[in-house]
């Protein structure tokens, strides 16, 4: 250390013992980014999520021919970037019973971890058929999605080889346009399921879909496709049911129909992005407005600061001049972990006179005046972002090692606090994106772990990522 104070805009964070804070110091040491994960949010969110989907199974949505609403956490792409394992255990200790990966590795590397079929069904649904890994899913007790005929027999075939049924869930094509048995081929694919439970080597334990605009519940016409949408997937259903398939479970609500559909909970739901702390559409309103939590800080140390003159470029293409003396400050982190170059920040000035002004993403400086919003100048970098501080690093108290947060559980960028959604705004995209494609040289460490989860659960999480 050069001995200088230096200012933070985040925490101060709860370590759970000096460990925790020798964690903290060791991750600040290996790389100028941090992403931090509270656990206990998660935990909370899923409570949440359970009392939402549970609130609706007494007010009579479930089928009283099928099982009470279950809740899946879905914990794909990397836990949508959190950590795959500390959020899966995080779920789970919020009261999800099922787990959802896309893909098949994720959904073995939880078994693998120690998630048994005796605490939790794992559903995965996105493979290349000709070389999935069926055996392996099918005895790890893993239920496998099926929505084409060559799939119906590589599993089949795959449960053969093993001397084990296959659970498989049968998706359908509502309207969505993507996997799923269209409405003209399903008699057919019912045929071919019914042939293969009266072998034994599949089981058909649910019928899903998936929505395409339920995030959108301010807009006529697309209530009006999630209806329609709605009334195909009943349809599929009851032609299952005549073609003498009895599966025990639908599920077709994603985290917009949780929150807004619950007639259409069914005995199954699969909230993603609420379970995160984050709402699917800044439409729907903000998180806080369903009881939810963002879980993750994004935070960063300050690289290079200095004084610059007026009209001074910054970063590729001049998109950005200054307009007075004033300081930037460098942000080290840029395009290849993860931080949008559609979110650079170009200025009136700059642009070679085109004038094309974009609001570059917000980051949150602490000064000695309180906290502030600078915002990206100029383009992304592939390592590193320039913020003009408008006005003089000497003057604000800021300087190199300074922490930064690019966004955390907030109230929003217009109350200094800002969150993925402003990101996403900024970069013209969605808080999902922001999320995951944070890239894993981003260090993630985990707060309230020890509050969260079992002692069980603990020993199965790396030690050194713990706060």
């Amino acid at each position: 250390m050069n001995g200088l104070m230096t200012l933070t805009a985040c925490g101060p964070w709860n370590f759970s013992s000096s460990v925790g804070e020798t964690n903290y110091q060791k991750a600040l040491s290996e790389y100028p980014a941090q992403a931090i994960v509270d656990l206990a949010a998660l935990k909370a969110n899923m409570q949440r999520l359970v009392s939402i989907v549970g609130a609706s199974s007494s007010a009579g949505s479930a089928d009283p021919d099928h099982a009470a609403t279950a809740v899946m956490g879905v914990v794909k792409a990397d836990a949508y970037g959190h950590g795959l394992l500390p959020s899966a255990l995080a779920a789970l200790a919020g009261g999800a019973t099922w787990l959802g990966t896309a893909q098949p590795r994720e959904a073995l590397l939880l078994r693998k971890a120690g998630i048994g079929a005796d605490r939790a069904h794992i559903l995965t649904w996105l493979y290349n058929g000709t070389a999935a890994p069926f055996a392996e899913m099918i005895e790890s007790d893993i239920d496998i999605s099926v929505g084409s005929f060559a799939g119906i027999e590589a599993i089949a075939a795959a449960a053969a080889s093993c001397g084990k049924c296959a659970r498989v869930h049968v998706k359908v094509d509502t309207g969505f346009g993507r996997n799923g048995f269209t409405p003209e081929a399903f008699d057919a694919a019912v045929a071919s399921l019914r042939l293969h439970e009266s072998e034994g080597t599949l089981k058909v334990v649910a019928i899903w879909s998936h929505l395409a605009v339920a995030d959108m519940p301010k807009e006529p016409d697309f209530v009006a496709a999630t209806d329609q949408q709605v009334r195909v997937f009943e349809q599929f259903v009851a032609r299952a049911e005549r073609g003498g398939l009895h599966p025990e479970m639908r599920h077709l609500a994603n985290t917009a129909a949780t929150l807004m559909r619950p007639e259409i909970h069914y005995e199954l739901t699969r909230p993603g992005i609420a379970l995160y702390g984050y709402e699917p559409d800044p439409s729907m309103g903000v998180a806080g407005d369903f009881g939810l939590q963002p879980a993750m800080t994004l935070q960063a140390q300050l690289a290079t600061v200095k004084d610059v003159e007026k009209g001074h470029g910054i970063s590729y293409g001049r998109t950005y001049l200054t307009s007075g003396p004033t300081s930037t400050a460098v942000v080290p982190v840029g395009y290849a972990d993860g931080i949008h170059r559609s979110a650079s920040g170009a200025n009136a000035l700059g642009a070679g006179g085109k004038k094309a002004v974009h609001e570059g993403g917000p980051v949150r400086v602490m000064t000695s005046q309180g906290p502030r919003i600078c915002h990206v100048s100029g383009r992304v970098c592939m390592d590193q972002f320039v913020m003009d501080l408008g006005g003089f690093a000497r003057d604000l108290g800021v300087s190199e090692g300074d922490t930064v947060e690019l966004f955390g559980p907030g109230r929003g960028a217009a109350l200094a606090e800002p969150t993925a959604d402003d990101w996403a705004a900024s970069a013209q995209t969605i808080s999902y994106e922001i999320f995951t494609c944070l890239r894993n040289r981003i260090p993630r460490l985990y707060l309230h772990a020890a509050e969260t989860l079992g002692a069980a659960d603990l020993e199965k999480l790396d030690p050194a990522s713990l706060l």
